[in-house]
């Protein structure tokens, strides 16, 4: 250190403040703060600084001083730095943030509150923000002073009279950890503004959540006829129209307003749901005018909905087309898919084979090359070639569980029950909450082995996992057939047909309606699932054993 500054830091220390007032802070203090900075000494850093700031006249050095401080876990000196702060510059609302920061460390809740107040009486609510990013700072001890900081605040009418800035507060609240106050936060906001579209659309929110899908999307129908959804709500009303059954409604709001990649997208996915191809085609064509130098996520897009429209040759265009950055390797996935689905199975084989000996391909899209290649083979009847393709994406991406599942599925198909329950169980036992791979571990076990006690267990946890998931439902159903307990099965069977129509599930809610002595909506359900398809061996074996 240099022998002359060390000499001058006691002067420095003990000169009255105004007599240094026109002195420029010393490089020297600054510099050493922040050389310790560097070195990842907090504590120095901060000593270095409250000296620079006791003899400058920048605010910004004593604010950084105390910063610095409230950093390194140096109340004290964060006290001293933050007092010089005030006295340069009293109305800063970052020096308030700092205090209600430091207030908050020190279980002073009033001391917090007085510069809370301030900040709040800022015009416009300009000081709401720097409050909010204060206070959700607070964690553990802290937390806790800041909790009645907002309640307090809340309780005496200080926050801004705008729904949005109670909508953030509840977020705050909820951020730390006060939930019930949260909601107290929303109820009000609720009862205050009625007429807010925001307002509306949480109502029509929370109706959803209640299952009262019916309000709901009469009160989203009203809300967008009122014609007072904003920009920045169209996204979010638009969701909620999907959610409640709407997807064609959703899509045509979205459709308003100014259009990127991600309202592409969401539109088209909607779109898909609900099989309309005019309403698809309208849509590839109004993307592909607004396309006129696609980059790679615009030629994923365009190539997704062009094979959703069976245009074959124009996805493979659009595909074709990306041919760097991160899409590179997912359009090479889905141009193989193309290729196949025209009949050109050796070129798709070859794309995937070129994606897999890629070394700077994405890992996962390397190891869905070799799933998409099992699929393909096994599709063409080749199923021994299809292990095969597993079997070296296994040897690459060791225990993979999705590797591992498709493995199990390919066994069991071959009749290989053993194999096929040996992999699940080791997805099982190194991921005891994957809920798929209980399910087909359990389903597996109920309807090649006849085990329907032992199954019951795993479906049952799976079922805890997943609650909605309509294959799970339907196996715990199905078992629950098996068992004897045939009211408790109709119910999740038919649950699960509500959820996803699929042959499986007609098979088996076809067999509990039977065993009810409903037949007639038993054969309406079986001739639903072979319009799915009638190939299905659990709708087939149903058909050979209830129907006359």
């Amino acid at each position: 250190m240099n022998w002359h500054h060390r000499l001058i830091l006691p002067v420095l220390l003990l000169a009255p403040l105004g007599s240094v007032a026109a002195v420029p802070p010393p490089i020297g203090d600054v510099m050493a703060g922040e050389f310790a900075l560097q070195q990842g000494d907090v504590k120095a850093a901060a000593r270095y600084y409250l000296l620079a700031a006791r003899t400058s006249t920048d605010p910004g050095i004593a604010g950084r001083a105390t910063r610095i401080a409230l950093l390194g876990d140096q109340p004290g000196l964060a006290g001293r730095a933050l007092e010089r702060w005030r006295a340069l510059a009293p109305d800063e609302p970052a020096m308030r943030a700092s205090a209600i920061r430091l207030a908050l460390g020190q279980g002073e809740h009033e001391t917090a509150m007085d510069d809370a107040k301030a900040l709040l009486a800022l015009p416009d609510a300009a000081g709401f923000p720097v409050l909010l990013v204060a206070l959700a700072e607070a964690t553990g001890d802290d937390a806790v002073i800041a909790r009645s900081v907002l309640r307090e605040l809340f309780a005496q009418s200080l926050l801004p009279h705008e729904l949005g800035a109670w909508l953030r507060a509840a977020g705050l609240a909820k951020r730390l950890d006060d939930a019930a106050f949260s909601d107290r936060i929303v109820a009000a906001g609720l009862a205050a503004f009625p007429d807010d579209p925001r307002v509306r659309l949480l109502l029509a929110s929370r109706q959803r959540e209640a299952g009262d899908l019916a309000g709901a999307r009469a009160a989203l129908v009203a809300l967008r006829d009122s014609g007072d959804i904003s920009p920045d709500l169209r996204r979010s009303a638009a969701g909620e129209l999907a959610l409640v059954g709407e997807p064609r409604m959703a899509a045509k709001l979205l459709a308003e307003g100014p259009q990127d990649d991600a309202s592409f997208g969401q539109r088209a996915s909607w779109l898909l749901g609900t099989q309309d191809r005019a309403a698809m085609r309208a849509l590839y064509d109004e993307i592909r005018s607004d396309s006129a130098a696609p980059g790679s996520s615009r030629r994923l897009l365009l190539g997704h909905v062009a094979e959703a429209l069976s245009l074959w040759d124009e996805a493979g265009h659009w595909y074709a087309g990306v041919t760097t950055g991160e899409g590179r390797d997912l359009a090479m996935l889905r141009s193989a898919r193309v290729q196949a689905l025209q009949g050109r199975l050796e070129p798709a084989l070859e794309t995937l084979h070129e994606l897999q000996a890629d070394t700077s391909a994405d890992g996962e899209r390397v190891r869905d090359a070799y799933l998409i290649e099992a699929e393909l083979l096994g599709g063409g009847g080749r199923s021994d070639d299809a292990l095969a393709a597993i079997e070296r994406g296994l040897a690459i991406f060791e225990a993979d569980p999705v590797l591992l599942y498709a493995r199990a599925m390919a066994h069991e198909r071959a009749d290989r029950v053993d194999a096929a329950l040996a992999d699940l169980r080791r997805i099982i036992d190194d991921n005891p909450a994957d809920a798929h791979a209980l399910n087909a571990y359990g389903y597996t076990l109920a309807d090649r082995r006849r085990e329907y006690a032992t199954a019951l267990p795993f479906v049952r946890r799976a079922h805890a996992l997943e609650p909605q998931s309509a294959p799970i439902l339907d196996s715990l159903g199905w078992i629950e057939l098996r068992l004897g307990r045939k009211e408790a099965a109709l119910a999740l069977l038919r649950k699960a047909w509500s959820l996803q129509k699929d042959a499986e599930i007609a098979a088996h809610l076809g067999e509990a309606l039977w065993l009810a002595g409903l037949e007639d909506d038993a054969r309406a359900v079986w001739r639903e699932g072979q319009g799915i398809d009638p190939r299905n061996r659990a709708l087939l074996n149903a058909l050979e054993n209830f129907t006359p």
